[in-house]
């Protein structure tokens, strides 16, 4: 690999090192006095730390200690990478003293830092918060805290204004090309690349460079959290963090975060993905801000220098994923690093206050996100980059001085067919082509610690293999390509006899440290753990009280092992080597407590009978899931739904159980499994009121799916249930131990009284029973969201802009119906020849009830939509299919008043001449008319929502219904009252709330729904100046909070003739 210009000086000799310390003495007394502090601690902790990793040199580090001492004072003893407050404090003193130590004496003393390090033979342990190292979690950090940032390894070392981990070199720019860190277009013919992750850079901005290089990623996450990516798609304007190229292809986006990749950088992500719950592995009691870079509007202001940070053309700019923060990569530095979750925080439920045991479960099952969006390739980590990676990166070359080889970095990569190509000129260098393969793979070690190897594992032209250093370098060094070479190759890690590895203690609860820790080919887990405890300031404790736990953090999954105590630690390296390099720099070693882990898993089972008992559904369970009663109970039992909640205290049982279920089927009806997290509603903050969110993807015009992943990214995406896994009872469920909560309805009215119907039923389980509810419309109507100030329907908007609307919106009532259907003709089809009654059957009613012309048209729209799902995609073609079905009905006759009769608080109402008989609770009706009228009548009472009455109201076919649509006329004024009852003479089309189907003869019973609901209502300030003219009549009808009228009102038909003509 390509090394960093060092100087002649910088030799590994006590002798050379010392000249150079004088002349740094003698440089620093001409210097900045602002800057003898920066220079002395990363000088002192270079120099410790290298004679910590070598003993032998322990006479060297004295006389430097005391010529430093002599000269500048005791500057403080640096740890060995723990974190602290202190260690926070001084590293924004050096920050501070970095910037102005700008003289030559800053140059000598890293001159000197280098030679420390390589006179020792290794990398010192310097304090892993380095100076000018960037801000505390760029390009993803960890969750919840934001991590220190390293410095670079190989060719960019730690400390000093040297980009952290980047490899830049000089390349002359072919076409437009702007700078990553300031945004600006880079003039001239010359830039600078990193070789590893494509950073590109002024040249005077170089030192000014905070952004960690993708090489180094891995070791910045504080805790490691899988992503949850959905099917590989189109995302216009993004660009990928891993290689921070345009995804001009088919690319992946986390379903949680705002992480975008190409298909072939998927390997290479971090588990840096927010963490949203607590799953008893470095569970955390303070969050940080979860930085993000990139991806931001060009419009995106920092929030301390007020200046733009976001950028259409690179990847630039900071953002924080939980409070929505935005910075710059420089600025980040002086934000406070605990996150308060921004203006939603009061709606935002805290994910320390979720927990969720979720081994053996995917991202997928966890957040409930539907599998079927899935592709067949997205199956573990196995995303098949063997032709991916040639299109996007490499083309095959034409030039007959460069040859493409194909480069494995370990045995899974061979089996799965899964290689990187590279491009190399065909004179190249064996050092050369091993430096291009490890930049291939993000990594940017050292290549003299690798070699390249063939299928059958023998070393390529053992004469010239790699690195020769200790010949000359006129030395004829042969090619790495002959006649014969073959195209494909192994990139394998040299064997070594002793090894520096990081172990990290996983009780911290606030922040994050590790201990690195030289080990040989005699070392064990056991001795290990002897050695890191002592370290760890708790030596007098037992060594059986602790386990050494290998992570490896994958993109998609994070893997957890224990490792037995006899195991020896370079055999274990080398075979994780062996395996997969890239593996290799994405895991970890963790020192944890032995303590014994609650397992217990909650279970969602719907789709079962309703109305059994918890022992027959035991039974049920028993006899189709084979379920184990000594590790699986049942906790919960919804009898109206037919739906239990199992607890389960063995992962691969509740694994089991999740999977059979989707293949089961009881009384032909299919059961559904949802996995359901346990909030702690003890932890929840006192002015905290989070939001449950129920989406339907299938209203309207099929905005859900952008919807729920907007909110999954703004909210905490276990407060975010996709209505068609499972419907509201399972989002009920996990909220049911949150003492208040609001409730946000995205769907169509059919939706909203899905989900307050839902809400009724179990509202006697719920802490909060009472909820209110908002509305986002995603129907065809959307009546109800009009009445409630919510729109016409969603239109794009900014879905944080809804989010702050729901927050400040006011609390109404609204009375809710319930309809008896009580039909005295018998069934059609009978068995046995023998006809019986159809059962009473109830249903709600929000909005409104309507029989004859007006449910036959939503009938007709109904059958449409069933043979042709796909075309009703949008509300302009669903009104266009109202409209065709409505003129195939224009020749009806007005007879409706024949077939019925209908009585109001127990008194008969004599109906005109109509062709439908409309019930309405709300001043909405149709898209927005107004069916009722704004005409004053002193024989009614003005209708409100919360008034305790429907209104009666008649039309006399579809040329009526269009004239109410227009605005030209209103309905005609029947009744008013609070009991209705309608005797059905024949069969008629009857609706609720756009739900329709034929009514067999008989009775139709509407009474009061017991409690009024609470709705959320959008404040006025939110309006829209401008809105249609049924917007401005829904708007002007007064919805207040009192109760219900002192009397009832009913009277006859008795309006104008001109209204009901």
């Amino acid at each position: 690999m390509r090394h960093r210009k060092t100087s002649t000086r910088d030799a590994g000799d006590a002798p050379a090192l010392v000249v150079l310390m004088v002349r740094l003495n003698g440089t620093l007394e001409k210097g900045n006095e602002d800057g003898k502090g920066a220079g002395t601690r990363v000088f002192q902790g270079a120099a410790e730390g290298a004679v910590a990793a070598q003993p032998e040199k322990r006479r060297l580090r004295g006389d430097i200690i005391n010529l430093y001492n002599s000269r500048r004072g005791a500057c403080g003893r640096v740890g060995v990478g723990l974190f602290s407050e202190a260690a926070r404090d001084s590293r924004e003193n050096r920050v501070s003293g970095c910037a102005r130590a700008r003289s030559a004496g800053r140059q000598a003393e890293l001159s000197a830092e280098r030679a420390v390090a390589r006179s020792v033979g290794g990398r010192a342990a310097l304090p892993r918060a380095a100076p000018d190292a960037g801000p505390r979690c760029p390009g993803g950090g960890g969750s919840p805290a934001s991590s220190p940032v390293l410095g670079g390894r190989g060719r960019a070392a730690a400390g000093g204004s040297s980009p952290p981990g980047h490899a830049f070199r000089r390349v002359t720019l072919t076409k437009p090309t702007f700078c990553h860190y300031c945004t600006d277009f880079i003039w001239g013919l010359a830039g600078y690349q990193c070789e590893v992750c494509n950073f590109m850079s002024h040249e005077k901005c170089l030192k000014n460079v905070k952004i960690p290089c993708s090489c180094i990623a891995p070791s910045l996450v504080r805790v490691p959290v899988a992503h949850c990516f959905g099917p590989p798609g189109l995302y216009k304007r993004k660009f990928c963090a891993v290689c921070r190229k345009s995804l001009e292809s088919l690319a992946f986006r986390c379903e949680v975060c705002e992480l975008h990749v190409h298909t072939d950088c998927i390997l290479f992500a971090c588990s840096d993905c927010r963490q949203c719950h607590q799953d008893g592995h470095l569970d955390h009691d303070t969050y940080h801000h979860h930085w993000r870079e990139g991806n931001l509007s060009s419009s995106a202001r920092c929030e301390f220098c007020k200046k733009t940070c976001g950028s259409s053309e690179v990847l630039s700019g900071m953002r924080c994923e939980w409070c929505g923060i935005l910075a710059h990569a420089a600025c980040c530095v002086i934000v406070p690093p605990e996150c308060t979750f921004g203006r939603l925080r009061n709606m935002i439920l805290p994910p320390s206050c979720v927990q969720l045991f979720s081994r053996n479960f995917s991202k997928l099952h966890c957040f409930r996100i539907s599998e079927n969006l899935q592709t067949e390739s997205d199956e573990d980590d196995d995303v098949d980059g063997s032709t991916q990676g040639s299109t996007k990166d490499i083309q095959i070359s034409t030039d007959s001085s460069k040859q493409t080889l194909k480069i494995f970095d370990g045995n899974d990569a061979v089996k799965r067919n899964q290689f990187r190509l590279i491009s190399v000129p065909r004179i190249a260098k064996n050092e050369e082509v091993v430096e291009a393969a490890l930049r291939a793979y993000y990594i940017n070690d050292d290549q003299q610690e690798y070699e390249l190897q063939t299928f059958t594992q023998q070393v390529l032209l053992s004469d010239d293999v790699i690195n020769r250093n200790d010949a000359a370098e006129d030395s004829n060094l042969g090619s790495v390509f002959r006649e014969s070479v073959p195209e494909a190759w192994i990139i394998r890690a040299k064997p070594k006899d002793e090894e520096v590895i990081r172990i990290y203690p996983a009780w911290l609860k606030v922040g994050m440290a590790y201990v690195s820790l030289r080990v040989n080919k005699d070392s064990t887990v056991q001795t290990v753990i002897k050695e890191v405890l002592p370290l760890l300031g708790r030596q007098t404790e037992c060594l059986q009280n602790f386990k050494l736990v290998e992570v490896l953090m994958g993109s998609k999954q994070v893997q957890r092992m224990v490792l037995d105590n006899q195991e020896l630690i370079l055999n274990r390296l080398k075979d994780i080597r062996k395996t997969s390099i890239r593996q290799m720099n994405q895991t970890r070693f963790y020192i944890v407590e032995n303590s014994k882990s609650i397992v217990q898993v909650n279970l969602f089972v719907g789709g079962l009978p309703p109305q059994l008992s918890p022992e027959e559904y035991t039974n049920i369970l028993k006899e189709e899931l084979a379920i184990k009663t000594n590790v699986v109970s049942v906790s919960h039992v919804y009898q109206a739904q037919g739906a239990v909640v199992l607890q389960i205290s063995c992962f691969s049982e509740a694994e089991r159980i999740y999977m059979l279920v989707k293949d089961t089927v009881v009384n032909d009806k299919p059961l559904n499994a949802v996995v359901i997290p346990a909030v702690m509603a003890s932890k929840i903050p006192q002015n905290c009121c989070p939001l449950l969110v129920f989406v339907n993807p299938k209203s309207g015009g099929l905005k859900g799916r952008d919807l729920l992943y907007s909110f999954r990214k703004l909210l905490n995406p276990h407060q975010v249930f996709e209505l068609t896994n499972g419907g509201p009872l399972p989002g009920f469920h996990t909220f049911y131990k949150v003492p208040s909560f609001r409730v946000l309805v995205c769907g169509g009215d059919g939706t909203v009284g899905w989900v307050l119907g839902a809400l009724e039923e179990i509202r006697h389980k719920l802490v909060c029973s009472e909820p209110s509810v908002a509305i986002l419309p995603l129907g065809t109507g959307n009546d109800l969201g009009r009445v409630l100030r919510w729109g016409a329907g969603y239109s794009g908007e900014d879905p944080y802009s809804i989010l702050v609307s729901v927050d400040e919106a006011d609390d109404v009532l609204m009375d809710r119906w319930t309809i008896l259907l009580d039909a005295e003709e018998p069934a059609e089809g009978a068995e046995n020849g023998i006809a019986e009654p159809e059962p009473p059957k109830i249903v709600q009613m929000n909005n409104y009830c309507g029989l004859g012309i007006d449910a036959e048209l939503s009938l007709d729209f109904h059958h449409a939509r069933e043979e042709e799902p796909g075309k009703f995609n949008s509300r302009f073609h669903n009104k266009g299919v109202y409209v065709k079905v409505g003129l195939q009905k224009i020749s009806h006759t007005r007879n409706l008043h024949k077939d019925i009769k209908l009585q109001v608080d127990q008194h008969e109402v004599e109906l005109p001449s109509i062709e439908g008989l409309i019930f309405i609770n709300i001043p909405s009706w149709g898209s927005g008319a107004d069916l009722w009228g704004s005409e004053s009548d002193n024989r009614f009472e003005k209708p409100r929502i919360d008034d305790g009455l429907l209104e009666v109201v008649g039309v006399t076919g579809v040329v009526h219904m269009g004239q109410v649509q227009g605005g030209f006329r209103s309905g005609i004024r029947i009744a008013q009252g609070s009991y209705f009852r309608v005797t059905l003479l024949k069969p008629i089309p009857v609706q609720v709330d756009g739900e329709p189907w034929i009514q067999a003869p008989g009775q139709i019973i509407i009474s009061a729904a017991g409690p009024k609901v609470h709705m959320l209502k959008k404040s006025k300030q939110k309006q829209k100046k401008t809105g249609s003219l049924k917007e401005m009549k829904v708007d002007s009808t007064s919805v207040s909070e009192g109760g219900r009228k002192g009397e009832t009102c009913v009277h006859t038909y008795g309006s104008p003739p001109a209204l009901w003509a």
